[in-house]
């Protein structure tokens, strides 16, 4: 039963799996890796996160805040970049792990990438219809047959989960609300809109995807640029004393503090409560890995896209909350809308609407690469019949994208997207997602070991320290999460493990190889040689790796 649950994938066998009729189109170059990285990062966090952050854990030590957070990702984004150039393939951290850890370690992962991508993808698409009903009234004043506003049965989820009360914000008591509405109709919209462009190909998502990126990098400089002019000329260096006003620490364990301040609530103050909010800023740069298989040259460009794009934001974001904090008192921070609001009290309208186009830009880019990703893990299970390959494995004849599993991304996203409280899959994609950085540390420190010659064209450097590092600082942020999200984790998983033992595990391709093997090569369940009384006893048995053929 052990040897059967820890299975692991050989590597020559996951190379074979990019020929074939079921192969993905290679056409992505490291400029169109980078932009899907960037993609994939810039939206939410800068825009928005970025504000809840200084007003209320960190001040102007966000910056510090958001250099700790990217050192956090840096640590995974190296061992990201060394599978990605070993194993260039469909599936990111689920095909990594298969290749180190086992099988049932790999679906839990995979299970776990869900949270990533497509609970990932709901909580953007919540995030986009917010600020596309604040452009409605906007485009009311142009054309007045266009509706002042969404009706109020469509413009939110049906319910809302109160962590604290805030009667002014719909809060009247701790636990779910109701809203009213039927369902967040926007949300849902521009998921079917982006399903139909990632059903369509990845040449014309990765355009799409590029041309966004590029608005939203522009306006993002012009941010930087003139909200930098502003602080040289108006407001000077004030607004960035105190730089630390909560402190340097703010260490939570299940949310409550442990090192430094804390707010009424018992929550973390400080540089590190506000690394912990920021996080989710960062998710993204993993999806590179998620196209491997559709890259040019995957060895060389997956690891240039993942590690390029990871420090272009990293800078960006460490610039823009410069400027925010530069620009408006910590304490006078609007946490819905940081930036928008920093230049409208500016006095620069029109700055003010720019940034706005710019927001809900980086944020339809960010869904879109999300809603990419999804369907590329759900095909490499499909390969290995951990879930039906019929379904989840079909890439469509002409386009070459895994049609049925973008389709049904698509629903999926949608449907929790239309009813799931945001603050709900906001929790539930950061648990995941660090859950998914522990796991690939930790598989290149199994893989280093295991097969210490395996071709690697680009090599973490520093191991077992950066791995280590990264276990860590990814351990550390997740503990600091409230501990319902250690529960909807934890169900989460459960129910995977369901389906695994239910349906995976008697379909699996490799349970199929070994069972050959046993049948023609007289191997024991383990993978170990049965011993021939009739042969020599120094007969060796050649090792079941080395035979399995796909």
């Amino acid at each position: 039963m052990a040897s059967q649950l820890f299975r692991t994938k050989p590597l020559s066998l996951l190379l074979a799996e990019e020929a074939g009729d079921h192969r993905l189109r290679r056409i992505l170059g490291p400029v169109q890796l980078t932009a899907l990285g960037v993609g994939a990062i810039i939206g939410t966090g800068i825009f928005i996160l970025t504000g809840v952050a200084a007003h209320d854990r960190t001040g102007p030590a966000l910056m510090l805040s958001f250099v700790m957070a990217g050192l956090a990702c840096v640590f995974a984004a190296l061992c990201y970049a060394e599978f990605a150039s070993m194993v260039p393939v469909a599936g990111s951290a689920y095909t990594y792990a298969y290749a180190t850890l086992g099988e049932l370690f790999a679906w839990i992962i995979g299970w776990d990438l869900i949270l990533e991508y497509a609970v990932g993808s709901a909580t953007v698409a919540h995030g986009w219809s917010a600020h596309f009903q604040e452009f409605i009234p906007i485009f009311h004043e142009g054309l007045s047959w266009i509706p002042a506003k969404i009706p109020a049965v469509f413009h939110a989820a049906p319910v809302n989960y109160c962590v604290n009360v805030d009667v002014a914000g719909g809060c009247p008591h701790t636990g779910f609300v109701s809203t009213g509405s039927y369902f967040d109709l926007p949300a849902v919209l521009i998921t079917f809109v982006l399903t139909i462009i990632l059903v369509k190909g990845i040449k014309e998502s990765a355009s799409f995807n590029a041309f966004m990126v590029a608005v939203k990098l522009v306006i993002v400089l012009m941010v930087i640029g003139i909200g930098g002019y502003l602080i040289i000329t108006v407001y000077g260096t004030a607004n960035w004393h105190p730089f630390a006003p909560y402190g340097y620490t703010g260490v939570s364990f299940f949310g409550k503090s442990i090192l430094g301040g804390r707010a009424a609530g018992g929550e973390p103050l400080g540089m590190f409560a506000g690394a912990a909010i920021i996080f989710f800023a960062y998710i993204g740069f993993d999806s590179v890995s998620v196209h491997s298989e559709e890259a040019r040259a995957p060895a060389k460009d997956v690891p240039v896209g993942i590690i390029a794009s990871l420090i272009i934001c990293t800078i960006l974001y460490i610039a823009v909350a410069a400027v925010l904090t530069g620009m408006v008192p910590y304490n006078k921070i609007d946490i819905n809308a940081p930036v928008v609001e920093a230049f409208k009290r500016a006095g620069l309208t029109w700055m003010q609407y720019l940034v706005a186009f710019g927001a809900m830009t980086g944020i339809t880019s960010v869904l879109l690469v999300m809603m990419l990703s999804q369907p590329r893990v759900m095909l490499a299970l499909g390969r290995d019949g951990l879930v039906p390959n019929s379904f989840f494995g079909a890439v469509h004849p002409k386009f070459r994208t895994p049609w049925k599993s973008t389709i049904l991304t698509g629903l999926f996203v949608a449907s929790m997207a239309g009813f799931i409280p945001l603050s709900i899959l906001a929790e539930m994609t950061s648990i995941g997602t660090l859950f998914a950085f522990v796991i690939v540390c930790g598989a290149v420190l199994v893989m280093r070991r295991t097969n210490p010659d395996a071709n690697r064209p680009f090599r973490a450097p520093l191991v077992p320290l950066v791995p280590i590092l990264g276990i860590l600082t990814c351990l550390l942020l997740m503990f600091s999460l409230p501990y319902e999200n250690w529960v909807r984790l934890i169900v989460w998983l459960a129910i995977g493990l369901l389906i695994y033992f239910a349906y995976g595990r008697r379909h699996s391709v490799m349970a199929r190889h070994l069972e050959h093997e046993i049948k023609t090569h007289g191997l024991s369940p383990a993978g170990q040689a049965v011993a021939d009384p009739d042969a020599p006893p120094s007969s060796p048995a050649a090792p079941v790796d080395s035979r399995i053929k796909e």
